[in-house]
């Protein structure tokens, strides 16, 4: 019995992902954990393993192409097995995943996408003209713009529910008007002409996209900004660097102290370790780091989990190795996921200050800015030189009040001019 190769769920927003590259052709022999393919999704690239043997037979989806959660891209037969025919194809009995990405516990299989229904078959309704669906569906729908009154359900009584939704399509866009519209319609580009190159999005760019727009235009922002004496973390760092250059060591960066010092503080004042959520707030046990790291495609935010538990060297450590593997596009889903507190730093571009727009759901980002040289009056009312750092803070008006957002910054202010504190 043939095995279908699936596309997999690789990232909670995903909803389709591209096949870079084959790395099998039809004819080779698979054996379990070979890698079968490169596959895009809309937060990274990832190499598919397979978890079963055979031999790989016809492909149905070509670098480049495009592929819906669960839709199948190869077939996988046995050693002398014939290739099934279109009508095989479509059994379900005969369908399963035969690909893991990163390890097994990736692998699970996927439900298999259900076709949207025609107008022959429309969703079943209550006695109140309202279409039954999942509380999920309802609200997998809302977020996508999908007309549930067009799906078939395929739940008890043809109820709608989640996997009903994988492959359905939005619902054409409505010109906004001024009762209903929560967000004024896209503004088109002027036509391109002669020499002008229009470049289609990447997935990762499309969900850049999404998830920002959502950010601005759903969440209340307010911002914070403060600068810093810089000269004692500048101290401390050059003598760091010096004792670790001796033993052989990595050398520390400005930013690491930076983003020692936001975990701290975010310990120190929990509730901007927190999310909206609906009727509630969600303030969490653990800070889990977001850092956002800049590859060729966008923006990927990597997530040190714990990072309370860490230490300077440690939080150091973990964040080279995950841009190092966010450029290269080897993140696994886990570690880009599931952020509770965002730092930006865009310092070594060299911007003293900037307001960042908040990664949702968290609450909180912060955006560090270059440490200059500048004039300053000390504690003798002198003029001397000292070296300061901008600090913003772009805040959720939801969770996170004016006063707590400048607890928080009174607390990150304490920690990086007295950065020895963070090595207690």
């Amino acid at each position: 019995m043939p095995t279908y190769i699936e596309m997999p769920k690789l990232s909670d927003t995903m909803t389709e992902g591209t096949l870079i590259k084959w790395r099998k052709k039809p004819g080779d022999s698979v054996e379990i954990g070979d890698v079968l393919a490169e596959i895009e999704t809309d937060k990274a690239t990832m190499e598919m393993e397979a978890f079963d043997e055979g031999v790989l037979g016809e492909l149905y989806v070509q670098e480049g192409g495009k592929a819906a959660i669960g839709q199948k891209l190869a077939v996988l037969l046995a050693p002398g097995e014939k290739a099934p025919s279109a009508a095989d194809q479509d059994a379900p009995e005969k369908t399963n995943v035969s690909a893991k990405v990163s390890k097994p516990a990736e692998a699970k299989a996927e439900p298999k996408p259900a076709p949207t229904a025609t107008k022959s078959a429309p969703a079943p309704q209550t006695g109140n003209g309202r279409v039954k669906a999942s509380p999920l569906a309802k609200k997998i729908a809302a977020e996508r713009h999908i007309d549930l009154s067009q799906i078939t359900g395929s739940g008890p009584g043809g109820r709608v529910i989640q996997r009903d939704l994988i492959s359905a399509k939005p619902a054409p866009a409505k010109a906004p008007t001024v009762a209903s519209a929560s967000a004024p319609a896209a503004i088109p580009a002027m036509k391109a002409g002669e020499g002008d190159q229009r470049i289609a999005l990447s997935g990762m760019r499309k969900t850049i996209a999404d998830r920002l727009l959502a950010s601005k235009t759903q969440i209340p922002h307010f911002y914070l900004n403060i600068e810093i004496d810089a000269a004692e973390i500048m101290r401390l760092r050059a003598e760091i660097n010096a004792a670790a250059e001796k033993a052989g060591q990595p050398k520390l960066t400005v930013n690491d102290f930076v983003l020692k010092a936001a975990v701290v503080a975010a310990t120190k004042v929990p509730k901007v370790n927190a999310a909206f959520d609906g009727d509630a707030v969600v303030q969490y046990a653990n800070v889990n780091l977001a850092v956002a790291v800049a590859i060729e495609d966008g923006l990927v935010t990597p997530v040190v989990r714990s990072a309370q538990s860490k230490t300077l060297r440690e939080i150091s450590e973990s964040v080279k190795d995950l841009a190092t593997r966010a450029r290269n596009k080897k993140l696994k889903p886990e570690e880009y996921q599931g952020g509770t507190i965002t730092v930006s730093n865009l310092g070594a571009y060299g911007i003293d200050s900037f307001s960042a727009i908040i990664n949702p759901p968290q609450s909180v980002i912060l955006s560090i800015g270059a440490a200059v040289k500048k004039p300053v009056v000390n504690a003798k009312n002198e003029i001397v030189v000292g070296q300061r750092m901008n600090v913003g803070m772009s805040c959720d008006h939801r969770v996170v009040d004016g006063a707590i957002g400048a607890e928080y910054l009174a607390e990150l202010r304490r920690l990086l001019e007295n950065p020895t504190l963070m090595l207690i």
